[in-house]
């Protein structure tokens, strides 16, 4: 009954991936009382979203999840990243791709029977590009032309210049600079489209709204929906007709406070799908009689963030100690001895399946184990500013293997540097976000990354790029905005080449500090067929069957 493909990463090139904040856990587990879910529906694991389900607002697979699943876009992703057209009749770019004319299908409609049409689009977008909204995706709509002059002042316009409706079902996109595969993020969560229904009477999207989302995708949510800290439920949306049909009766996403129990529970076919193996399972999962187990190279990116508002990271004594910090750090030791292999130490900010991908960008020496030249490093910035205090880095006990690598990896940089170093518990990933996001945590914390849409810049513009939704550690460089807005408008070899300029500059600063990239591990119960990582090294829900 066991099914395993092992393959390691390291040499893989394959076409594919880029990647949403790598979420473990939301609160505590179990399912409650919900009479439309049946036991053909498939129990996969997930996270407590951080915030309510709106588009623009979801930045993290906790959420991220069950809105891919609720909404369908102008576009959606094969297993392997190749794009095809879902909502979209037609994306036309003009001659030097700063203009695309979307066509939109006739017969497309929200769960609500609300017609989706071109407004359905360019409303959401204009809602998200607002900052007065606090869209944590605002920032995908920085390239469309006008987004500059909307909002935050008694001037700022009301609506995006770039975004004009033809006809109901006809829109443009018009772009500050050329960028030649942007119909490729068109998939994206931020860019899905949302009803009127959704927006009260003063224009902003609901709570109400997000607890209880109304989409256009393959499922629909059940009438008990999104129990909090517990579950969430969707059926199968009869009137859908994209191109992603589920051939199951619908997903229940539960919630657990540790993937360990999250793993027995497979076991005792309790949960049907568990996207990611913990630690304690690694040397013993492919050979689980009772789970089918799946160990195959993965797209998602792993990393530690030290924001610059924290004391001693700052200015050229925090690059210092962030170097130094890198080097004080065994990746060989940790992915072998925590993680069994299933991680393979970082050698760049992207992922090595993506096109593109090199292990020899200049400056990456800085991700190497080097203790002498670590405490060099650190001895350095004492002399800018002498060190006080404990280094501390924060995880969330909720995903597989953040506290074993936390306990050591802040060892390694405690015997390294002779400074105190700990690793702080957040009990779920919602929790730990929270503090993240409202800027309110003190200490570094553990990120990572999981592809939005299939392009190396995508692992670099949202998380790294000036005022981006996923900048955690609120980074700021002209040089690397600069590089990369470039390379958005290259192709080819000289996009690669500015890819790589601009990882250099973030090997200097280390606005985050690579760790590993995580292979795609998962177990299922036995009876489950159709199960398949995805670019996003995720499972194609609607292909699932038991």
């Amino acid at each position: 009954m066991r099914l395993t493909r092992r393959v390691r990463l390291a040499g893989v090139a394959t076409a594919a991936a880029a990647l949403v904040l790598s979420a473990c856990g939301g609160g505590g587990g179990g399912s409650a009382s919900d009479d439309e879910v049946t036991d053909s529906f498939i129990t996969v694991y997930g996270t407590n979203p951080q915030n309510p389900l709106i588009p623009t607002a979801t930045n993290e697979v906790g959420g991220g999840d069950p809105i891919q699943n609720l909404y369908a876009g102008l576009v959606a992703y094969n297993a392997d990243g190749s794009v095809v057209n879902e909502v979209a009749e037609s994306i036309t770019p003009n001659a030097d791709s700063t203009v695309w004319t979307v066509v939109v299908k006739d017969g497309w409609t929200f769960t609500d029977g609300e017609a989706v049409t071109a407004n359905s689009f360019v409303d959401a977008w204009n809602y998200g590009a607002d900052p007065d909204n606090k869209q944590l995706n605002n920032y995908f709509f920085y390239p469309i032309a006008g987004t500059d002059d909307v909002g935050n002042t008694e001037e700022g316009a009301d609506t995006v210049s770039g975004l004009s409706v033809v006809d109901d079902s006809t829109f443009t996109i018009t772009l500050k600079k050329p960028e030649s595969d942007f119909n490729l993020r068109l998939g994206y969560s931020a860019y899905f489209p949302v009803p009127e229904s959704a927006y009260g009477d003063d224009g902003k999207i609901t709570k109400e709204y997000g607890d209880a989302p109304i989409g256009n995708g393959p499922y629909m949510l059940t009438d008990a929906g999104w129990q909090k800290k517990k579950q969430i439920a969707m059926k199968v949306n009869p009137d859908y007709q994209g191109v992603r049909k589920p051939a199951n009766d619908g997903l229940v996403f539960k919630f657990y406070n540790s993937v360990d129990s999250a793993y027995s529970d497979v076991q005792a076919g309790n949960l049907d799908i568990l996207d990611q193996v913990p630690p304690s399972a690694l040397s013993t999962f492919e050979d689980d009689s009772s789970v089918t187990a799946y160990n195959e190279p993965g797209s998602s990116f792993s990393s530690l963030t030290i924001p610059g508002r924290l004391a001693h990271f700052e200015g050229q004594e925090g690059q210092l100690r962030r170097q130094a910090i890198s080097m004080s750090i065994n990746r060989e030791e940790i992915t072998e001895k925590i993680f069994y292999g299933a991680r393979t130490p970082a050698t760049d900010f992207t992922s090595p399946v993506l096109d593109g991908w090199t292990e020899t960008v200049p400056g990456n020496e800085v991700l190497q184990y080097n203790p002498e030249q670590a405490k060099a490093l650190w001895e350095q910035a004492n002399a800018i500013s002498p060190w006080e205090g404990d280094f501390v880095l924060a995880y969330n006990n909720d995903g597989a293997g953040n506290k074993e690598f936390a306990d050591a990896l802040t060892n390694q940089v405690k015997n390294t540097l002779g400074i105190e170093s700990s690793a702080q518990n957040y009990p779920t990933f919602d929790e730990l976000r929270e503090k993240v996001t409202d800027r309110t945590i003190e200490t570094a914390f553990r990120t990572g990354w999981q592809a939005d849409y299939p392009s190396m810049l995508n692992y670099l513009g949202p998380i790294y790029g000036t005022g981006a939704g996923s900048n955690d550690g609120d980074y700021t460089n002209p040089e690397f905005d600069t590089l990369v807005a470039e390379a958005a408008a290259a192709q080819g070899e000289a996009r690669y080449s500015l890819i790589s300029q601009a990882q250099t500059v973030l090997l200097t600063d280390l606005p985050a500090i690579p760790l590993w990239y995580q292979n795609a591990t998962a177990v299922t119960t036995p009876d489950i067929g159709g199960f398949v990582f995805t670019w996003q090294q995720k499972p194609d829900y609607y292909a699932l069957t038991k």
